[in-house]
């Protein structure tokens, strides 16, 4: 064969023509595989991650076996309960000087309270004396607290000595001018079998007779107060004891956190703050209805502690946190849910927790059959912080707290 037929008869090799649409469709396939091998990796990375840590939290002990509990929707912020600025027109008291003046009390123009360092303290005419201690130093840390002491409720008696609640010793008499202290009840003594963890307020009948005070829990102390609420612990109780006869008897158990306690100004029934359920109970010691329990207040805005008599025949009441509405409580959204109160508290410590309370101060005056007469407020905790108590005086509300530095003086005539 001739060259020239050889060159006739070969044909040129066509180069493979690949079109848009194919290349498009092979990146396609190349990009989802591609993504579906990193979603894997990735879900594959989290997974091993997440599941030692699940694996973890339950093994992890909580230090609390939290109860189901139920709310109704907070009231709403609205006529006597309308927010407001009144409380940042108070003025500060000896800032600084006092840690956690729980409860206040007067004799004349004189003032007492408690701090958190143990003592009880005098204030007349602007100065700060120490009239006497219930525990024993060291002082000043969680772990001190109940050697040191922590006095709560405090009140006058009809013999103008001064009665108070310490959280973990007892009931105690103290001498406001010898500074002699007297322990009446002893928090080792054990009543119906069970001991008080963690004594909290108390109230004087005007013959000084008889003192009722409020057992918060006979399983937590005052130090671990966030257990106690986030819990939901039923084994508070209102008690009773008689001077004379030296007996302290259960006037009502079952009872989630009783806090503060106030006698009605005709001595004939008891309000007890119940602040884990938001509500005041009522308690009959005399009359056709004694023995007998009733609800004074329910689903109150906020979590209520010390009660005291205001001058026009009701109740000051302070909110040691509150339950907006339009708003966000934490306690209310956790209140049914348990399991998920469990886990917070095996990730993280009561104090981290709290950390999220929104530092909101109310103060509620009642009524005397417990309509709500009218309110004030400090929605960013500016001036008014941590209220533990109102105390009216010649005018003024005098604010204590349970762990802010200061004492706050509301003039209300101005508002």
């Amino acid at each position: 064969m001739e060259d020239g037929e050889c060159l006739r008869q070969r044909r040129p090799i066509r180069p493979q023509v690949v079109t848009d649409e194919a290349a498009v469709q092979e990146t396609e396939r190349n990009s989802t595989y591609s993504g579906k091998v990193f979603k894997a990796t990735l879900t594959f990375l989290a997974l091993s991650l997440l599941i030692p840590c699940l694996a973890a939290i339950c093994f992890l002990d909580s230090p609390i076996d939290p109860q189901y509990l139920s709310y109704h929707v907070p009231p709403l912020m609205t006529g006597a309960l309308e927010q407001n600025v009144k409380l940042r027109q108070a003025e500060r008291l000896y800032e600084g000087q006092l840690v956690g003046p729980e409860s206040l009390a007067n004799i004349g123009d004189v003032f007492f309270t408690g701090t958190a360092d143990g003592q009880i303290v005098k204030i007349e005419d602007g100065q700060i004396h120490t009239i006497a201690k219930l525990g024993r130093p060291p002082c000043g840390t969680r772990e001190y607290e109940p050697n040191c002491g922590r006095p709560l409720g405090l009140r006058v008696g009809p013999n103008g000595t001064l009665f108070v609640a310490d959280a973990y010793q007892g009931i105690f008499e103290v001498n406001p001018v010898t500074g002699a202290v007297e322990k009446l009840v002893s928090s080792e003594t054990p009543v119906q079998g069970k001991k008080m963890s963690f004594v909290n307020d108390l109230v004087v009948t005007s013959d000084g007779r008889k003192i009722y005070f409020t057992d918060s829990s006979s399983k937590w102390q005052r130090r671990d107060y966030p257990y106690l609420v986030m819990e939901g612990t039923d084994d508070g109780r209102l008690l009773e004891y008689d001077r004379i006869t030296k007996e302290v008897k259960v006037l009502m158990g079952g009872l989630r956190f009783p806090n503060g306690v106030q006698l009605s100004p005709a001595e004939d029934f008891l309000l007890v703050a119940e602040t884990t359920m938001a509500r005041i109970k009522r308690y009959y010691v005399s009359g056709l209805t004694k023995g007998g329990v009733d609800m004074f207040m329910d689903n109150l805005p906020g979590f209520p502690d010390n009660i005291r008599l205001s001058s026009s025949g009701g109740y000051w009441v302070a909110m040691s946190a509150v339950r907006l509405n339009p708003g966000f409580s934490m306690l209310d959204f956790l209140a049914n849910k348990p399991w998920l109160k469990r886990i917070v508290f095996k990730l993280f410590s009561h104090d981290t927790v709290m950390k999220f309370v929104p530092r909101y101060s109310l103060v509620v005056e009642l009524g005397e059959k417990g309509a709500y007469k009218r309110s004030f407020h400090d929605p960013n905790g500016e001036v008014v912080t941590f209220i533990s108590e109102a105390h009216e005086h010649d005018g003024y509300l005098y604010m204590g707290s349970f762990r802010s530095p200061f004492i706050c003086k509301l003039n209300l005539q101005e508002v």
